[in-house]
């Protein structure tokens, strides 16, 4: 989808137009104000929409107006909803033009508005032998270098669909390396005997159950006299079958999207690749399959990590703070001043928050309320979990310095505890997207499938 920002949106000449309309208020068209408003009563209600012919008296072929609901409640969150609503409904009509003419919002829309269109476009379809209709092009008065800057953090919001809807087939450790080696970054790949050599025994145990081997991918952008170092993590697991502590069919079926933090660190490094940020960024996955097998890790191990600290494993199904344990202790030997994680980790912090936020907590009280936020900015949420040293009570091991599991209370800040273990002087967020990575239904303005959680949150807090 082009996106073009023009100065007379009712002039131009396009299949459909598309006018806001609060509840209870006029649009800024006459055509919709008389046959819509005066002649069949549409009040505008949130998400309603209602669709007319224009009869040649204005360039557009057809107006829809798209309710925006009561202004007093009418958000930025809202405004996106609204907008990827009339998108997918123009995309019903098989338009290829779309016109937005926007009238009484109170904030600079722009950035949002590219939310709105590019996630409501998105599919995916490759192995479709029928292919949605797409919309060619979009009109808006809108601030171009917004426009610009927000149509980069989108499409490698949508990269990071692409590879979370991907099947775990194609999906693999070696799938990602590729991904990483292809974007304009320094790029380091660990293999086997060089993650072996690094002493990362936790993430090793993960990956053995599998014919795939492991990769260590470390991505690298760098910049001359950068203000700050910043390392962001994301879980890797191309497929989770939960190990030897197997999970039911219906659990394992989306376990493609077990990946969901590593797409979007890969997406935010692409997108700081062009937007060229003052700070020097790491992107890092420990990625592996977690697998059953004759070689695949079991209940009871010993596990030894990469800062010396032993693990009993007391669920192999509870593998991606293993992986990511390794990865901490790597980047904070990067010296770096921040370090922020991203996993679908725990299924308790999906209990918790649902699908509609994404879990977080952290070391430094600042810099957790800070990304908090910057997701609000970004149009992503996230609520802060507890990380008190009480949840790593049930963590206790009576063989080793601690288990990978504890108490099923309080799952999600138990998990964070754990990660805490292997954090060194940095800060330090954990973002558990357990809930919002991949949606099983369509959701807002979301269809089913993989969300790109994180990746506008990320690039926002580091790019600005």
């Amino acid at each position: 989808m082009n996106i073009q920002v023009v100065q007379n949106v009712q002039d131009i000449n396009c299949n459909i137009l598309v006018v806001n309309q609060f509840e209870g208020e006029k649009t800024n068209n006459e055509i919709a104000n008389h046959y819509a408003i005066d002649k069949d009563g549409f009040d505008g209600k949130f998400g309603e929409t209602y669709l007319l012919q224009t009869y040649d008296k204005v360039p557009a072929s057809k107006i829809l107006i798209i309710g925006f609901g009561k202004k007093e409640e009418f958000s930025e969150d809202r405004f996106r909803e609204a907008i990827a609503k009339a998108v997918k409904k123009s995309m019903q009509m098989k338009a290829k033009t779309v016109a937005f003419s926007l009238d009484g919002i109170i904030f600079d829309y722009s950035e949002q508005f590219v939310y709105g269109v590019k996630i409501a476009d998105y599919s995916f379809d490759k192995y479709k032998s029928e292919k949605k209709d797409k919309i060619e092009t979009v009109f808006v008065q809108a601030n171009q270098a917004i426009v610009s800057k927000a149509e980069i953090v989108a499409d490698s919001m949508n990269l990071a669909r692409n590879l979370i809807n991907e099947s775990a087939q194609v999906i693999t450790p070696q799938f990602l390396a590729d991904v990483a080696e292809s974007l304009d970054l320094d790029v380091r790949i660990y293999e086997t005997d060089d993650i072996e050599k690094l002493g990362m025994g936790a993430y090793l145990a993960v990956a053995q159950g599998s014919v795939q081997p492991p990769k260590f991918i470390h991505m690298r952008y760098s910049c001359d006299n950068p203000v700050k170092k910043v390392a962001i993590i994301g879980k890797g697991i191309t497929f989770d079958s939960g190990g030897m502590d197997l999970k039911p069919p219906s659990s394992m079926l989306t376990m493609k999207d077990d990946m969901s933090g590593a797409a979007c660190v890969i997406a935010a490094m692409q997108a700081i690749t062009k937007l060229n940020p003052d700070v020097e960024v790491h992107g890092i996955i420990a990625a592996c399959e977690n697998m059953i097998g004759g070689g695949a890790y079991k209940p009871g191990d010993i596990l030894t990590a990469k800062n010396g600290k032993t693990i009993e494993v007391d669920n192999t199904d509870a593998e991606g703070r293993l992986t990511l344990a390794d990865a901490l202790c790597y980047a904070c030997d990067l010296g770096v001043d921040e370090v922020i994680d991203i996993a679908t980790l725990t299924g308790a912090c999906m209990v918790a928050l649902g699908t509609y936020a994404s879990g977080i907590m952290g070391n430094d009280e600042n810099f957790v309320k800070t990304l908090i936020e910057t997701g609000k900015k970004a149009g992503e949420r996230f609520w802060e979990l507890p990380i008190w040293d009480e949840y790593g009570e049930s963590l206790k091991s009576s063989i080793a310095d601690m288990k990978n599991t504890g108490s099923r209370w309080g799952g999600a800040s138990t998990a964070g505890v754990f990660l805490k273990k292997f954090v060194k002087n940095v800060k330090w967020a954990h973002i558990d997207i357990a809930g919002t990575a991949y949606f099983e239904k369509p959701q807002k303005e979301f269809i089913e499938g993989g969300a790109g959680a994180g990746v506008r949150t990320l690039v926002k807090y580091i790019a600005g």
